[in-house]
């Protein structure tokens, strides 16, 4: 299904525009995920945890400069989720009137460069994306187009010593534009990719306000998959007592310690719940043999070794 649409009459302004407001519209819905329209259908589970984050992303959004967000984490801590969480703030209408109807778009880059034969035929789908939210940047503060954010996941990967990438180099297409002021970017990596290439281009770097998000301790932890797991159970049909959320917890921690929290101990759950509902049906209590199972599958040890 086509994400939102906006509805009007053509102005003197749209007549202007190098990428017409259909043109845009089916770049956004090929090589996009419009994260607001998901959250405004409920795809997202609650984000737990990072109100501070999010409040700090929304603050760096609403300047007239610097206004671009550098999010750095290690894998796993969940600097998806926290852009699912700006998303879910604008569609509740707890953001600043300047962010009200943003749209947020997750840029499928991969996507963008399937079947393309060089990188001038896949700048040449994301330069029309970029001119076409750079056009109507200044026409949302009338209320004619909303303002977008650009979502760029592992942004490492468009700067030009990013070897091996296939989208090295886009960060040259878009520097002209965070120059004036015209995008708004979320880029997300973590802090020893940031460094190794995004730091070493000055132009890029003082363009962007880093924001980090910490690794969730056990009881951080803990409380966000109390969050989540109201939609897991949904999902499969069994309960999670407050008992199994600990043990995964707390096994995760013994035994997974090279991978980080939350993103290995909701596996864990996730991967339990199956393999309880396989082995004994929807209905009842997630059972702690079933997560000493899917921790045991995860790191090769024998479950009554744990």
């Amino acid at each position: 299904m086509k994400p939102f649409l906006f509805h009007k009459e053509k102005s003197m302004s749209e007549r202007r525009f190098l990428v017409s407001d259909d043109e845009l519209e089916n770049l956004i819905f090929k090589y996009s995920r419009d994260v607001t329209q998901h959250a405004r259908e409920g795809r997202f589970d609650p984000i737990t945890g990072r109100d501070a984050e999010i409040e700090q992303m929304i603050l760096i959004l609403m300047q007239k400069g610097r206004k671009n967000v550098g999010l750095l984490a290690p894998a796993g801590v969940g600097k998806t989720a926290v852009v699912a969480g700006i998303a879910q703030q604008i569609i509740a209408g707890n953001v600043p009137d300047i962010l009200k109807n943003t749209r947020v778009l997750d840029i499928d880059l991969a996507s963008m460069a399937a079947g393309t034969s060089g990188p001038a035929e896949f700048q040449g789908r994301f330069i029309p994306l970029c001119k076409g939210l750079a056009e109507r940047y200044r026409l949302a503060e009338t209320g004619e187009y909303p303002r977008y954010i650009m979502f760029i996941d592992e942004m490492h990967q468009i700067m030009p010593t990013c070897a091996g990438s296939a989208y090295k180099g886009l960060s040259e297409v878009l520097k002209p534009y965070l120059t004036v002021g015209d995008l708004y970017v979320i880029g997300a990596t973590t802090l020893d990719e940031f460094r190794l290439f995004v730091s070493i281009d000055p132009a890029m770097d003082r363009r962007f306000q880093k924001v980090f998000l910490k690794v969730p301790n056990a009881e951080e932890t803990i409380q966000i998959l109390k969050n989540l797991k109201g939609g897991y159970e949904k999902h499969h049909g069994i309960t999670v007592s407050e008992e199994a959320v600990k043990r995964v917890v707390d096994l995760t921690e013994t035994h997974m310690r090279r991978r980080n929290q939350p993103d290995k101990s909701i596996i864990v759950m996730d991967g339990a719940m199956a393999y309880h509902v396989m082995h004994h049906g929807r209905g009842g209590e997630l059972d702690m043999n079933s997560i000493n199972f899917m921790v045991s599958k995860e790191v090769g040890l024998h479950k009554d070794a744990l």
